[in-house]
């Protein structure tokens, strides 16, 4: 009998936990005879009682299992923290929001058995999201596959099936500031998709502000590409080719064929607009390396990625 584990990050989802629990062995009743389910809860340093109702569960359920974080250190390292403690022959990563449809389980797990090793949920639409969002998600995906080493499939979520391969070659990763769906695209690996509507979140709200998607954009501009980190020198370049030509220009202008428009700039004026020019663009570059510094800075300090406070698991 094959082993599957369902891995779900928790936070501040006290009202979820019992719903997504309820739903997920609906699912896996038919595949009673066939596969040996269990559900992992990620507790991501929730502040209400998300761990009680985890508790709970596990202790009437011995197919549920829990990882307790000491703090929260985002959904990222918790779904990270699921896949580390993956033995079994399968992974599937499920929102414990309900937005993702747990029936299309079943899809899943079949198109694995016909030979996919990443089976990755792909949102057609969702009727939370708002038209802010929608615009920015447009514009990563634009950015991110035109500069990134891999393509990254548009709206591609977290809801995926990977094969016990595509779990032990993740476990190799050891960067702390991560994009966990991007890390699975770059390993490659034979993969089929399943198209589906998000459903309205159950209970609550969503813990992901604006600022931290942003940040997590930037993270996976920063780990998947060095174009940001080459565009400050080809930016430098093309500035300083410009106000060359433009100096060039308005000296010529000034002193030699003296043109109305050159003339009307006097030389302090001059030396102010090069100045201003220049320093813009030494601020961007300082700006564009800074951030590349501080992800070697996270990476060389060697922190662990996550602190487990309590478990339930082998």
């Amino acid at each position: 009998m094959k082993s599957i584990l369902i891995v779900i990050p928790a936070y501040n989802e006290e009202k979820n936990i019992q719903p997504v629990y309820d739903a997920l062995k609906k699912v896996f009743a038919p595949f009673a005879s066939l596969y040996a389910f269990e559900i992992l809860f990620v507790n991501d340093g929730s502040e209400d009682n998300t761990l009680g109702e985890i508790e709970k569960l596990a202790s009437s359920d011995q197919t549920v299992k829990y990882l307790d974080f000491s703090r929260n250190f985002g959904k990222e390292v918790a779904t990270t923290a699921g896949i580390n403690s993956c033995k079994a022959d399968a992974c599937i990563m499920v929102d414990a929001d309900m937005q993702h449809p747990v029936e299309l389980i079943a899809e899943f797990i079949t198109k694995w058995e016909k030979g996919a090793e990443v089976v990755v949920g792909v949102r057609n639409k969702s009727k939370s999201d708002v038209w802010l969002k929608k615009i920015g998600s447009r514009m990563f995906y634009s950015i991110i596959n035109k500069i990134a080493e891999v393509k990254v499939v548009p709206n591609a979520t977290d809801f995926r099936l990977i094969d016990k391969v595509v779990v032990e070659e993740f476990n190799r990763f050891t960067e702390s500031s991560r994009m966990t769906r991007a890390l699975i695209d770059w390993l490659g690996f034979k993969r089929d998709y399943v198209y589906f509507d998000a459903n309205e979140r159950l209970h609550g709200t969503a813990s992901y502000s604006f600022w931290k998607l942003f940040g997590l954009a930037m993270n996976s501009f920063i780990s998947l590409s060095l174009v940001p980190l080459k565009l400050a020198g080809y930016l430098g370049i093309i500035i300083t080719t410009f106000a060359g030509i433009s100096g060039f220009y308005i000296l010529l202008g000034k002193y030699f064929f003296h043109t109305q428009f050159a003339s009307t700039f006097s030389d302090s004026e001059n030396l102010a607009i090069l100045i201003l020019f220049l320093v813009g663009i030494l601020l961007t570059s300082i700006g564009l390396l800074a951030l590349y510094v501080a992800n070697i800075h996270k990476e060389v300090i060697g922190r662990p990625i996550y602190v487990v406070r309590k478990k339930n698991i082998n």
